[in-house]
């Protein structure tokens, strides 16, 4: 299947990237290459380092950047590894980072990635194909409380506990191995009256259990808290989310890297020695047009928020 993903608020990120020709920049989950192929665009001596896990990512993003070859290092790895990744390329600071947090569209379409409640698949969702867990793991082996926790904190599905008790419940008979089978036992568990309205009922089960198999919220604070290290003054980082819980973490640890003192409030002044490392750039979320909105309705819940290292 060709890597099909549309790039959201594309110009916004290039604006807030505000690239120099000769900067050094990394886009931490290149995708299908769309907003690195515009990073590219603006480079004269500078370089992208694109970074993704997605073998098929790789495949894609290298024929659209064909005539980028000589300004772009390739990384095949999770952008959470970023300081470890620069090190290893003798990169002490960059210009600029961009992350699209969650999953792609081609991710979503290709069926046999599991991702998709609309799709009958195997029960998968691992971005990196090589990791050995994955949702059948989570759904056929974790104890009711664990799926209560999984579906509840990372899915904010109030029928979070009915949904581990009726998963625990068909999984006495046989495991639960396809999408389309845990589709169907999320229909049972939440009551008709609540299908009626907002999203398809198992919408925020599969993102919970998505979160749970890549670790993405775990991997997002540690992405931040790195690129922070590594950004040169006046150097940006752009990050895209698509729910309140991935923002929420960037928000906070933008503050954090804003604000870091730890000393309490009555302290006439700070002795816990942490520095700043940036400014907040975005005191709201940046969202989609109503142009991006109509011709991508994906990017509906999509939230741009920036920091300025100094």
């Amino acid at each position: 299947m060709e890597f099909h993903h549309v790039s959201v608020l594309l110009q916004e990120c290039i604006e807030g990237l505000n690239i120099k020709p000769d900067g050094i920049y990394v886009d931490g989950t290149m995708g299908g290459g769309g907003h690195s192929l515009e990073i590219c665009k603006r480079l004269t001596t500078g370089r992208l380092i694109a970074i993704d896990q997605d073998k098929n990512a790789h495949i894609a993003a290298r024929e659209r950047l064909a005539d980028y070859l000589d300004k772009v290092t390739f990384v095949y790895d999770n952008f959470s590894n970023i300081r470890q990744i620069l090190q290893e390329l003798h990169i002490s600071q960059i210009d600029g980072m961009l992350l699209d947090i969650g999953v792609s569209s081609h991710q979503l379409d290709e069926a046999e990635r599991g991702f998709s409640y609309m799709q009958d698949a195997p029960l998968d969702m691992r971005m990196n194909s090589g990791q050995k867990f994955s949702a059948y793991n989570v759904v056929n082996e974790y104890s009711e409380d664990e799926l209560n926790r999984v579906i509840f904190d990372y899915g904010e599905e109030r029928w979070a506990r009915r949904i581990a008790q009726f998963i625990v419940k068909q999984r006495q008979d046989k495991p639960i191995e396809t999408t389309g089978e845990l589709v169907e036992i999320i229909k049972k568990a939440i009551p008709k009256g609540a299908r009626k309205d907002g999203p398809h009922p198992a919408k925020r089960t599969f993102q919970a259990i998505r979160i749970e198999v890549n670790g993405e919220l775990d991997v997002l604070k540690k992405a931040i808290r790195e690129a922070g290290e590594v950004l040169a003054p006046q150097g940006r980082l752009c990050i895209i989310t698509f729910h309140s819980l991935e923002d929420r973490i960037v928000k906070n640890e933008f503050r954090s890297l804003e604000q870091p003192c730890i000393c309490p409030p009555e302290f006439p002044v700070c002795v816990c020695g942490k520095e700043k490392k940036g400014r907040v750039i975005t005191r709201k979320p940046i969202l989609p047009s109503e142009e991006e909105l109509e011709e991508n309705y994906r990017s509906r819940s999509a939230k741009l928020r920036i920091l300025e290292g100094i």
